[in-house]
């Protein structure tokens, strides 16, 4: 087992900076996952890990080694990628064998491995079929067995289940997440999907142009982003942000955006009112605005007039797009709501869940 850290790590291609001074440690046994839109630098970060790329400046370590001119088959870990990978003319035992067959492994340790792997994923009875008999989830399965017959240190994951449909991504989250507390050993994976962040992270890393945004438990990145970009990107539909003013009203403050006011309650105030007349963004998630009639009692609720763009009834919740003068916005709210398309009505903000933002530095304001 082993911990990873990255220590001022820089990756250029050309003139072209790809990641930018990337500085943290992932714990021993942890399964830290990195997240941030396509293009941000995730996946390189995941293989200037592997070897598979040369690091332009900093290091990395695996546990106390320095493995920055280690090569990838000596740096004690494993990867599963997000194509599948394995080569058709072999049976599954053979593909999962290979590796181990390279490293002239012997018969009877191989045998033992890819036994217990299969059993672990539970695709004993398929060892002896070849990939094109197997579904995706089965070849998914196959390549992540690959790489537990390794038993590396480290398991690198990079978008591994991209290429499966909704509900059998839904499946392996839940079997990767039990082989991580099966295996008790170190799991870093790629995805731009922060569902699967939220659902299997110990912790996230948010990236964004090559720069790390923040790095916390899923549930503190969605109480508390430190920046515009993370509260945009964590939570699904994503916060809702409106450009505003802050002003005083006697011993209150207010948040004014043009189209509507609302108060900040007077607990959450202090930090607010040396600021008054400064331009911020205020930002509140869907599901924190409400219909009013299904309003949660003993909320500090602000009513806000807007009309009814769009409905989406999802069962368990209905999706209200809705637009207040200028500012379009998504509440989340009780599917026992009557709203229809161009109503206009009153929801309610939760004003004790919201966040504020530095309009020039789009840093939080707490």
């Amino acid at each position: 087992m082993a911990s990873v850290t990255y220590k001022n790590v820089f990756k250029k291609f050309g003139d072209l900076t790809i990641i930018k001074d990337l500085d943290f440690q992932v714990e021993d046994k942890e399964f830290l996952v990195l997240v941030g839109p396509s293009g941000c630098g995730k996946t390189t970060a995941l293989r200037l890990l592997a070897g598979l790329e040369e690091i332009t400046e900093g290091l990395i370590t695996i546990g106390d080694r320095v493995v920055n001119d280690i090569a990838p088959k000596d740096r004690d870990i494993a990867m599963v990628f997000q194509s599948y990978a394995l080569y058709p003319h072999l049976s599954v035992y053979d593909n999962m064998a290979f590796g181990l067959k390279l490293r002239k492994t012997p018969k009877g340790e191989i045998k033992r491995r890819v036994t217990e792997a299969a059993e672990i994923l539970g695709i004993t009875e398929l060892l002896q079929r070849k990939p094109r008999q197997l579904s995706g989830g089965q070849r998914q399965r196959v390549a992540v067995g690959r790489a537990i017959v390794r038993e590396p240190k480290v398991f690198l994951f990079d978008e591994p289940l991209s290429n499966l449909d909704a509900k059998l991504r839904v499946q392996m989250r839940a079997e990767i997440s039990k082989l991580h507390q099966r295996l008790q050993t170190t799991f870093i994976y790629v995805t731009h999907d922060q569902t699967e962040a939220m659902t299997m992270a110990t912790r996230i890393a948010v990236i964004n142009k090559g720069i790390l945004q923040q790095l916390d438990t899923p549930q503190v990145l969605y109480d508390r982003p430190s920046n515009l970009f993370v509260a945009g990107f964590i939570g699904s539909p994503s916060m809702n942000f409106f450009p505003a003013k802050l002003s005083k009203d006697g011993d209150g403050i207010i948040v004014d955006t043009v189209d509507f006011k609302v108060k900040i309650p007077s607990k959450h105030a202090e930090p607010y009112k040396s600021l008054g007349g400064k331009e911020i963004i205020f930002g509140i998630r869907p599901e924190n605005i409400h219909d009013p009639e299904f309003a949660p009692p003993n909320i500090q609720g602000e009513k806000i007039a807007a009309k009814v763009d769009v409905t989406e009834l999802m069962g368990n919740e209905t999706l209200l797009y809705l637009v207040s003068g200028k500012n379009t916005f998504v509440g989340r709210v009780d599917p026992r709501s009557k709203f229809h398309v161009n109503d206009s009505v009153q929801v309610v903000f939760d004003m004790d869940k919201f966040h504020i933002f530095d309009r020039g530095t789009e840093e939080v304001i707490r």
